[in-house]
C-alpha cells in the first residue's frame, strides 16, 4: 500500500504574495533598504548572494529573542545580513563578521558606519575556518550565522557547534539550493549541501528544523 502524500498548505508564490510577507514583516532601517539597492547597482552579477530581504528581520528576531551578545557571520558579502543583526544587538553586543573580499566587504563597512553599528562588528578578511579555529573554545557564542560557500558548511558547522552556549544558534541559509537538494546525483555545491543537510540531521548534540524560507533555511539549536 503506497503511502498518501503530506497535503501541501503552501501558497502559490506570487510576486504579490511575496510583497505582501514584506509589508507585514518590520520595515527595514533606512540604511538596510539603501544597502540592498546599493548592492544591486554596484554587484549586479553577484547580488543574488545577498540574504533575501525577509531573513533581515528574521535574524534580528532571532537576536532579540535569544538575548544574544556574541554573534558570528561566515559569509558576509556587503554586509544586508550582518547589519540587521548587528542593528539588534545591545550596544555591548559582539558580531564577528568572515569574509575574504576587501571588495564587497567595503561597501558593508560604509554600511555599519552609516546606521551607527561599527562599533559592534568586527571584520575578519581571511578564511572562515581559520578565523572560526581561532576563536575561543568554550562554548560562549548565541548565534552563528552561516550564508558563505556551500563545500565548507561542514567544516565550519564543526567549528562552530561546540563553541556554541546550551540553547544558541546555528542559523545556515540555501539549505534547498535552488530545489537542486533533491537530486541524489547532485554535484557541486548542491551536492556539498546535500551532505550538510544529512550531517546536520544526524547530530546529536542539536536539534534542527528546516525551513522553506528565501532558499531554505535551517535552525539548530545547541543541546
Amino acid at each position: 500500500m503506497t503511502t498518501p502524500a503530506p497535503h501541501d498548505k503552501r501558497p502559490p508564490q506570487t510576486p504579490e504574495l511575496y510583497q505582501y510577507v514584506l509589508d507585514h514583516n518590520p520595515p527595514l532601517h533606512p540604511v538596510l533598504s539603501e544597502l540592498v539597492e546599493t548592492t544591486y547597482a554596484r554587484f549586479p552579477e553577484r547580488a543574488s548572494l545577498q540574504s533575501a530581504r525577509e531573513q533581515g528581520p528574521l535574524l534580528a528576531f532571532l537576536i532579540r529573542l535569544t538575548g544574544a551578545r556574541r554573534v558570528v557571520e561566515v559569509g558576509t558579502f556587503t554586509g544586508f545580513s550582518a547589519l540587521a543583526m548587528a542593528l539588534a544587538l545591545p550596544p555591548d553586543g559582539k558580531l564577528i563578521a568572515c569574509d575574504i573580499s576587501e571588495e564587497w566587504t567595503a561597501l558593508a563597512r560604509e554600511a555599519w558606519e552609516k546606521a551607527g553599528v561599527a562599533d559592534r562588528v568586527e571584520l575578519r578578511i581571511a578564511p572562515a575556518v581559520e578565523t572560526l579555529r581561532a576563536l575561543p573554545a568554550e562554548p560562549e557564542l548565541d548565534l552563528v550565522y552561516l550564508d558563505a560557500d556551500k563545500g565548507g558548511y561542514v567544516d565550519y558547522w564543526e567549528e562552530v557547534v561546540p563553541r556554541l552556549r546550551p540553547g544558541g544558534l546555528v542559523v545556515a541559509d540555501n539549505v534547498l539550493l535552488h530545489g537542486e537538494v533533491t537530486d541524489p546525483d547532485a554535484t557541486g555545491a548542491a551536492a556539498a549541501i546535500r551532505a550538510f543537510n544529512e550531517h546536520v540531521a544526524a547530530d546529536r548534540r542539536t536539534e534542527a528544523v528546516m525551513l522553506t524560507v528565501a532558499d531554505g533555511l535551517t535552525i539548530a539549536r545547541r543541546l
